[in-house]
């Protein structure tokens, strides 16, 4: 809005230049008012505060005292010159938490879904390797297709780019398949348990291979994860070596691919990164799937599943279960850029409840009392430590701020 003096009639005001009309020769000046606006007799106001446009007038200076000043004549105020006239603000964006909220509740549920539809596949057809093979492929066929039609636009890859996310993608890769291993060994509720240790290794590699300093607190708070991880082995029904192994091997490469990701931070959107990420771990994940389950799938593998389910019901659980997998891994990364890190480590902790709560109803897991203590305890101290985490690097980040 330009600066204007609003009157009902005429006013001589002293101390302040005269407006004249533009001549070519003049030097364009800014408003300079050494004194704060008044009102005058008739209520007229002189509104200040901002630069005028210089092709809108041109300022004369006079040496002498008091000069007459030409008055503007008040004009009818357009809608983009009044600042009470914002548009209307949605009922969503008045309400952020409700979006949020919703992130959450697609992470819970397409987590669940997966988890459930997983060890289902795995009940009539026990190939991790294949079916981890598909998890890719499935979400990669999805990433190619959101870029061809533009949501979002695919970011730019270079070769510097692509040697720093190719250790991520192969940690990414080797924890996914050792994941599917896993679950197909033992129960889903056992191997998220065991999962459960995966802040232990983070602690572990944080310590000894980047040679950051960790509290003792949080290395406290890390005991009782540890002694619920070996109740709930001890006595868990499902349990084996290679479910157990497994789902260790698992919570060391997805601790690798949090180092490695540091490394290569990029200013790259997090969607763009999961895909690319996931385009490199399929081809990473294709070669030990022929090698250790091509001749089983080819001689037997296919063949017992179509008997078993039916040819139609055997591609769209393997297309669902891919679809799942790729929209809950995105769905968690778009959920936890939303919310503070205290917000995301409770999330992450409510999520394994989740998945583990469910599990055991839906399958009707039969578990002992010690395994049930021995869960809880976990992910008790699970959630111990990602508070004292969060609240620690929370007091970091204000530090760097102040």
């Amino acid at each position: 809005m330009e600066s204007r003096v609003l009157s009902s009639g005429a006013t001589t005001i002293s101390g302040i230049p005269r407006l004249t009309k533009p001549v070519a020769s003049a030097r364009l000046n800014a408003v300079a008012v050494s004194f704060p606006a008044r009102l005058n007799n008739d209520g007229g106001n002189l509104v200040w505060g901002r630069q005028l446009r210089p092709s809108l007038l041109n300022l004369d200076y006079i040496s002498s005292t008091t000069v007459k000043r030409d008055v503007l004549k008040p004009c009818l105020a357009t809608a983009s010159d009044s600042a009470g006239d914002a548009a209307p603000v949605g009922f969503l964006a008045k309400y952020p938490f409700l979006i949020t909220g919703f992130f959450f509740f697609m992470w819970y549920f397409l987590n669940v879904i997966f988890n459930i539809l997983n060890k289902k596949i795995y009940n009539y057809f026990p190939y991790p390797y294949f079916v981890s093979v598909i998890h890719l492929a499935v979400g990669v066929v999805y990433c190619l297709g959101s870029w061809t039609v533009g949501l979002p636009k695919r970011a730019p890859m270079d070769s510097n780019l692509l040697k720093l996310l190719i250790p991520v993608a192969v940690c990414h890769a080797l924890g996914h398949v050792t994941s599917n291993v896993s679950f197909a060994a033992v129960a889903v509720s056992f191997t998220h348990t065991i999962k459960a240790l995966e802040p232990f290794f983070n602690a572990a590699a944080s310590q000894f291979i980047l040679g950051q300093s960790i509290p003792i607190t949080l290395w406290l708070s890390l005991a009782p994860v540890v002694l619920g991880v070996s109740m709930a082995s001890l006595t868990e029904l499902s349990f084996n070596w290679l479910g157990f192994i497994s789902a260790m091997i698992s919570n060391i490469s997805f601790t690798y691919r949090s180092i490695y990701s540091k490394k290569a931070m990029t200013d790259m959107d997090s969607t763009n990164l999961y895909a690319y990420i996931s385009i490199i771990a399929l081809f990473v994940c294709i070669p030990p799937a022929i090698i250790l389950e091509g001749p089983q799938l080819l001689k037997h593998g296919f063949s017992d599943a179509i008997a078993k389910v039916g040819m139609t019901k055997f591609v769209s659980d393997l297309f669902w279960v891919g679809m799942f997998y790729h929209l809950y891994n995105q769905l968690a990364t778009n959920t936890l850029e939303r919310v503070a890190p205290l917000t995301h480590a409770v999330g992450n902790v409510l999520k394994r409840v989740f998945v583990i709560g469910f599990s055991i109803i839906i399958f009707g897991n039969k578990i002992s009392t010690q395994t049930a203590i021995g869960t809880s305890i976990a992910i008790a101290g699970v959630a111990i430590y990602s508070l004292i985490k969060a609240k620690i690097e929370e007091e970091k980040r204000n530090q760097k701020a102040a």
